[in-house]
């Protein structure tokens, strides 16, 4: 073991929330799943929330940032939902746009009409998420009142939420 790996196999265990063994009554969970452990809930630099909208994470992180209510929760899950559907139907689009560019160079001469049809796919499918994400922050802010939107707008500014 090389010498240099003990200090920081001991810094790494103790910077976890507990230095309490497992055996002693605490949860893995508690261990592994700790804020501090993962860079912190508190903000700041040790946050790593940069993300793009899913539907479990995003919604737990959006949730207690937010200090949303059951019923915002509830909507915004299902929003979450359709935009994470929508991102899937994006990401096929841009493959099937890159098959269409690789049908365009595979023969021996370029085939214009397929590599145009693959670029006007793929600007299409961009269009259509965007539309998505226009359509799913509408509603996110037809729920959230004045301080949530703010707060939403903040993490949106400074990157720690992206879209």
């Amino acid at each position: 073991m090389h010498p240099g790996f003990i200090p920081f196999w001991q810094r790494r265990r103790s910077s976890c929330a507990t230095s309490v063994p497992f055996g002693a009554g605490v949860a893995a969970a508690e261990v592994f799943f700790s804020p501090r452990w993962h860079g912190g809930f508190e903000g700041g630099e040790g946050e790593s929330f940069g993300a793009g909208f899913g539907v479990r994470r995003p919604l737990r992180f959006l949730a207690w940032k937010l200090e949303l209510n059951e019923g915002q929760v509830a909507e915004l899950a299902a929003i979450l939902d359709e935009l994470k559907i929508e991102r899937a139907q994006a990401a096929v689009d841009a493959r099937r746009a890159t098959s269409g560019l690789a049908d365009a160079v595979v023969s021996s001469a370029f085939d214009d009409a397929k590599a145009s049809e693959a670029g006007a796919a793929r600007v299409r499918g961009a269009e259509r998420l965007r539309d998505a994400v226009t359509r799913a922050l509408k509603r996110i802010h037809g729920i959230l009142d004045d301080e949530q939107r703010k707060k939403l707008a903040y993490l949106l500014r400074t990157g720690i939420l992206t879209v």
